[in-house]
């Protein structure tokens, strides 16, 4: 296919910024519907090798892998742009509404968009889960960790990090002693001729994706100073003990555990801003994740909630909706900006590898585990949305979400299955199935449904 021009895929990354519902699983999914098969920028095998290590950073996946993307296109300016753009929407989204929340309390309409969107992202889930787990699985043994991934998350409860560092040692230790059973098939029986991407694996890789030291000290002094310097000067100006010298240090710290996505950082973010800082009353928090999984970007813009909330209600000596919205940027560049670093740095040494067959293949078991990563959100998220009562129940060792089928809510459960039909078997488009549901909630609510 023929290159990429910069101000088409700026436009690209521009339009899915507006797009980019449902939390990691599901950005993940768009962009892997839009990326490998609409567009074919990208081969499923580069896909799926960048987000490997994507979920092994700190942060927000979705947003690193777009970030790697944009950089393999179109240099660190495509990388900036991709990064950039896939979480401005989000943000202005999200100072609207946390501006709403703080002056006028709970939206009952976001609320209303919110139910349809979660049954569309069900089936963009879904059908992601299919494509990937059918292109990723290709040996038993890829089965089998993605397996063991969604057994491990699903009922037993294991730390993402052990199971993506159990995975790539699983790998390593399969591809020197059993090649074969963990040798993925070759690249020609995935895809034809006519499927060649842009990005293509088979030519020698570009000039600007080859690690050197130069660039890597390069990477590490802009990355650092880019990060910290902005942050430096808001503790000068406000002083050690304001608000927004504390949000900067704390969401900058947190953007370092922020291991296995959001939700698993959550109950961190929301212990320190309800308990230590006082920025949140108890229960906010929900509500806060409530507004930024109804809109598009990454689901830790949640943070920005925070940040706003903390300094509107501590200006000290600020206006409060200036204090609200300088706590919203300081806070989104303090969780946002070690992102661009970890991929400015890290990302020429992956692509490095990717001729190295045994760290390839440690990829590849990572991959095939977020498989199962991915399917377990997806459980989960579909449980939560289609059913109003989800119990955990311990079962041996195991502890497992068993849903009360009485409670199934059939309208979600039908806006599920028809985005779904309209996914695969219509061949529809993210954006119409994503507003058809965003209408199908309002709709529903007005129906007193």
């Amino acid at each position: 296919m023929p290159p990429v021009g910069f101000w088409e895929a700026f436009r690209f990354w521009l339009r899915l910024g507006f797009i980019n519902f449902g939390g990691p699983t599901g950005q993940i999914a768009i962009m892997h519907h839009e990326l490998v098969e609409r567009r074919r920028w990208i081969s499923n095998e580069r896909f799926l090798h960048a987000l490997s290590y994507c979920m092994l950073l700190p942060g927000p996946e979705a947003t690193q892998l777009a970030t790697y993307i944009g950089w393999l296109l179109h240099r660190t300016a495509g990388g900036l742009a991709a990064g950039v753009l896939f979480v401005l929407p989000a943000f202005f989204f999200m100072l609207g509404l946390s501006w709403l929340y703080a002056v006028h309390g709970k939206l009952f309409w976001v609320a209303a968009i919110f139910s349809g969107l979660r049954a569309g992202v069900i089936a963009i889930v879904a059908a992601a889960v299919i494509r990937i787990g059918v292109r990723a699985l290709r040996t038993p043994a890829m089965v089998a960790i993605a397996a063991a991934a969604f057994g491990a998350l699903f009922a037993f409860k294991v730390p993402f990090p052990a199971i993506v560092i159990g995975a790539g040692l699983t790998g390593l230790v399969g591809a020197r002693w059993a090649p074969t059973l963990f040798a993925p098939a070759p690249l020609e029986a995935v895809f034809s001729v006519r499927d060649t991407p842009v990005i293509r694996d088979d030519l020698p890789a570009p000039e600007h994706t080859r690690p050197t030291l130069r660039r890597a000290l390069l990477a590490l002094v802009v990355g650092l100073a880019a990060w910290w310097g902005p942050l430096a000067v808001v503790a000068a100006w406000r002083g050690t003990t304001d608000v927004l010298t504390r949000e900067a240090i704390f969401f900058s710290k947190a953007a370092l555990v922020t291991f296995g996505g959001a939700y698993a950082v959550l109950v961190y973010i929301a212990q320190a801003a309800v308990q230590q800082y006082g920025w949140l009353a108890p229960g906010e928090m929900l509500d806060g994740l409530g507004l930024a999984e109804t809109t598009p970007g990454p689901l830790i813009m949640v943070t920005q909630f925070v940040g706003f909330l903390g300094a509107f209600r501590h200006p000290g000596g600020l206006d409060p909706v200036a204090a609200g919205t300088l706590g919203a940027l300081v806070t989104v560049w303090a969780t946002f900006a070690p992102s661009f670093l970890f991929i400015f740095l890290g990302a020429p040494y992956i692509e490095h590898v990717r001729g190295h067959v045994v760290l390839t293949v440690a990829l590849a078991a990572i991959t095939a585990a977020v498989v199962g990563v991915i399917l377990n959100l997806a459980v989960w998220f579909g449980l939560h949305t289609l059913f109003r009562t989800v119990t955990e129940t311990s079962v041996l060792a195991m502890t497992v979400p068993v849903p009360r089928l009485a409670t199934l809510d059939l309208p979600a459960l039908a806006l599920a299955v028809a985005a779904f039909v309209a996914l695969w078997r219509f061949r529809l488009g993210i954006v119409p199935v994503v507003l058809g549901s965003a209408v199908g909630g309002l709709l529903r609510r007005f129906a007193g449904l």
